[in-house]
């Protein structure tokens, strides 16, 4: 009733004195000298001033409360970025990609994809970055309006901040803008391509040198033994990742079914391993104790969480590093430390190293007339490992600093 009473109050104002009358909030009730009456949408984007109609007012036309809710729309699209009138217009052009928002082809596109990724973080990694964490301003929009300013808004807040992070996301968006192409959602050309096109329009990025920031092999016993004084899950995954020279995505998510005691192994699923191959690591005395430490947190994570109930976190070890004031390594790096201690401190081969790391045979002439793994040599190699990364004294001087908090 109060709606009515107002718009009736409107159109009588309207009536003497013909024009554009508020009812707050950027909408308007225009009234033409003829007396014919209209919705108007009034906004601001990129500097300019534009208006939007939202069709004839009264009956047969548009409610007050319908023009409000259109209103609401807009403004909610403003403040992710978007431009009402562009989506309008986009949307009258016969229908191509205008019932179908950006954010629900992005999820669509991620579920149907999931299976096909052996890895569910790599999933996980491809929801979040087409999420709100980063495409919060383009979700809404229909994915047939999307063009190189929405790509634009999405990619200048992490383009120099973030650079790896800034190339995936614009990857995913050019494979997410062309499997709506091939839909019939999207036409013309893919609005996140870089070559010729976005890279015409952004900043050179850093460039990356490719490798992980790691701690000199010298260091690392000293380190080692800061370490083992920690208590807590991450130092512990830190300290097996060390002893086994290790990923990250590989120590985090072992799980106990892959750990053998009584062999002193640990075999690591080809759907784990970086070269879909499953892979035996040869486990140290040093290895072993740090497994006994958490033996019985989860039935099922060896490194899980304080809840137990879910593998730690990939960010957690290196958020540990940083606590401990190490800012020119990263977890990852400590496979480098390993390789560059086998090349420059001892008598095994390269070769050995590299299967140690589980690293690709480069030749498949060559990987054809290696099938067995070394296990026994390896487990040589990771004895030796674990003897540099630990000397005995400073084994024993943490078992006393652990029996007296005892």
């Amino acid at each position: 009733m109060a709606e009515i009473h107002k718009l009736k109050a409107m159109q009588v104002e309207a009536a003497t004195k013909p024009g554009r009358l508020s009812d707050g909030g950027g909408l308007y009730l225009n009234v033409s000298r003829g007396g014919t009456k209209s919705w108007i949408f009034m906004y601001r984007h990129g500097g300019r001033r534009r208006e939007m109609g939202l069709g004839s007012a009264g009956k047969p036309g548009i409610t007050l409360a319908q023009a409000r809710q259109k209103a609401a729309q807009a403004r909610d699209l403003l403040a992710d970025g978007g431009d009402p009138l562009a989506v309008k217009k986009a949307a009258e052009k016969g229908g191509v990609g205008a019932s179908t928002t950006f954010g629900a082809f992005a999820d669509e596109y991620v579920a149907d994809h999931r299976d096909g990724w052996s890895n569910p973080k790599h999933a996980a990694q491809w929801a979040m970055t087409l999420g709100d964490a980063y495409c919060r301003k383009i979700r809404r929009l229909p994915i047939g309006s999307i063009g190189v300013d929405e790509v634009l808004s999405v990619l200048r807040p992490v383009w120099l901040e973030k650079p790896e992070t800034a190339r995936r996301i614009r990857m995913r968006l050019e494979r997410v803008l062309d499997a709506a192409r091939v839909r019939g959602l999207r036409t013309g050309e893919n609005p996140a391509r870089s070559k010729g096109q976005l890279e015409l329009l952004l900043p050179k990025q850093p460039k990356a040198d490719g490798h992980h920031a790691a701690m000199p092999w010298a260091e690392v016993p000293a380190f080692m033994e800061a370490l083992a004084e920690r208590e807590g899950m991450s130092a512990l995954s830190l300290r097996f990742l060390i002893l086994t020279a290790a990923r990250t995505g590989e120590v985090i998510e072992a799980e106990w079914s892959e750990i053998d005691f009584d062999e002193a192994l640990w075999t690591i699923p080809a759907a784990r391993m970086k070269a879909r191959r499953p892979h035996r690591v040869p486990l140290s005395a040093e290895a072993l104790a740090v497994l006994r430490e958490v033996e019985g947190v989860s039935d099922q994570w060896v490194f899980p969480t304080n809840n137990g109930r879910k593998p730690q976190s990939n960010m957690a070890m290196l958020t540990l590093l940083k606590r401990m004031k190490v800012t020119d390594a990263v977890p990852h790096g400590f496979r480098s430390s390993f390789r560059d201690w086998v090349a420059e401190a001892t008598n095994f081969s390269g070769e050995l190293a590299e299967r140690a790391l589980a690293h690709v045979v480069a030749s498949k002439t060559e990987a054809a007339y290696r099938r067995g793994d070394a296990l026994d040599r390896r487990r040589a190699l990771m004895d030796a490992w674990a003897a540099f990364c630990v000397p005995r004294e400073a084994e024993e001087k943490v078992t006393d600093l652990r029996a007296g908090r005892a």
